[in-house]
């Protein structure tokens, strides 16, 4: 959510910013309606201190005994044109709000220019694809030829975009999740959280998933919504709050189901378990102080990146271009792992700071400790990481020539010493 005053101090930049997106100027239109809703104030302003004046010239009338029709006829006037002046002007800051909040958020200097994916970055990789020895297989292949993954009985329950995992890749599936949720609280100060897969309006716009992204959300009979990540939950547990500076920044995660109704990828990865309108992730957020957000957007794609690592995973960490940056984040960084089935690199991770956006739309600020007034915190989220995506990496990187999948060593305590799915029976 962006601040009236900020594009007051400069509508070019302001525009600018938009630019970078793609996007056509909005200063002119936000200006010009904020002057108006500032002229009406200012006039309510004044019609209130005439009211005021004559309220008391009405009763120094009436205590003397002389006449005061006319100026009760003028307060009741100026009543009728002050409840008209104030309608306008909550009329005014509506829009303005609507139109601010349809806004994506200000892009950092370090993003680089381009309408799309093309254009994103490669800042680093890790690992490189290995020669498997044979042609691998797409995950899909693999689990449906070890009868353990199933997407036909899915489709008779609940339809497309759902699957059925049955028993090794079924508890592989729990043991990626409890594995990351494990790392991020043991080893990254994270706070295991369990949080509602149900929240409201209010939520949901706090994390800017209302009201540009309703159609990609589940919403239920009685008005909430399913969360598509547990990003909405955690991040506005800060909202309306005004937290001690000495609490930043507070780390927090959880592993939760989510769901996305998937509704701008119509015949995308329509095969398989990429792209799945149910599925698991770990979330991490923090609420960070202004001026320590970028480090700790470091830090957090930095424990984004140990998961995979421990995995045995190649990936890579890529810088997105601005046309392909998320619309409530200032800077995103991707993890990509390697898939061999698909020969290809595709998104596991995305880590994000928001900086003062997602803050101001949920009103989450922190109290200076000079005693400063209170001021917007910085909110980041990132996969740690997405559970179905890291299921697919390791069915894929870890298979086998005769269709057995090994299972990476930090998993074997997850998996009650499992270290290996064996191929299918001939």
């Amino acid at each position: 959510m962006h601040d009236i005053r900020s594009v007051r101090a400069d509508p070019t930049g302001f525009d600018a910013a938009l630019a970078r997106r793609g996007l056509p100027p909005a200063s002119a239109f936000l200006l010009a309606a904020d002057a108006e809703r500032r002229a009406a104030l200012t006039l309510l302003q004044e019609r209130q201190a005439r009211r005021n004046m004559l309220s008391r010239q009405v009763a120094e009338a009436r205590r003397s005994g002389a006449q005061s029709a006319a100026l009760e006829a003028e307060a009741t006037s100026l009543r009728s044109s002050m409840e008209t002046l104030e309608a306008k002007a909550t009329q005014l800051e509506e829009e303005i709000r609507t139109s601010l909040a349809a806004l994506p958020n200000v892009l950092d200097p370090d993003v680089p220019d381009g309408p799309d994916e093309r254009f994103n970055v490669v800042l680093a990789q890790h690992g490189a694809p290995r020669d498997l020895g044979f042609a691998p297989r797409q995950h899909f292949e693999l689990g449906e030829a070890l009868g353990l993954m199933d997407f036909a009985a899915a489709a008779k329950i609940a339809g497309s975009r759902f699957v059925v995992l049955r028993g090794a890749l079924a508890r592989l599936e729990r043991a990626l999740g409890q594995f990351m949720i494990d790392l991020h609280t043991r080893e990254h100060g994270y706070e295991e959280t369990a949080v509602p897969l149900l929240v409201n309006d209010a939520a949901a716009f706090g994390t800017n998933n209302l009201p540009k992204f309703a159609d990609d959300l589940f919403r239920t009979t009685d008005g909430r919504w399913l969360i598509p990540t547990a990003e909405v939950p955690l991040t506005n547990l800060a909202g309306g709050e005004i937290l001690p500076e000495a609490r930043l920044p507070i780390r927090v995660t959880a592993l939760t189901d989510c769901f996305r109704a998937e509704a701008g990828a119509a015949g995308r990865d329509t095969r398989g378990m990429l792209r799945q309108h149910q599925f698991r992730k770990v979330e991490m957020v923090s609420i960070a102080h202004p001026e320590r957000s970028a480090a700790e957007h470091e830090r957090m794609t930095q424990c984004a990146e140990s998961a995979l690592r421990l995995l045995e995973l190649p990936y890579r960490r890529v810088l997105l271009s601005a046309g392909d940056t998320g619309f409530g984040a200032a800077k995103t960084f991707d993890l990509e792992v390697w898939l061999p089935g698909q020969q290809a690199w595709r998104e596991i991770s995305s880590c994000s700071n928001c900086r003062d956006f997602q803050a101001r739309r949920m009103n989450a600020r922190y109290r200076p400790a000079d005693g400063r007034s209170p001021a917007f915190v910085h909110t980041l989220n990132g996969s740690g990481v997405a559970v179905g995506r890291a299921l697919i990496a390791v069915m894929e990187n870890h298979q086998q020539a005769d269709g057995a999948i090994l299972i990476p060593p930090v998993l074997w305590p997850y998996m009650g010493g499992l270290e290996r799915i064996p191929g299918p029976v001939p």
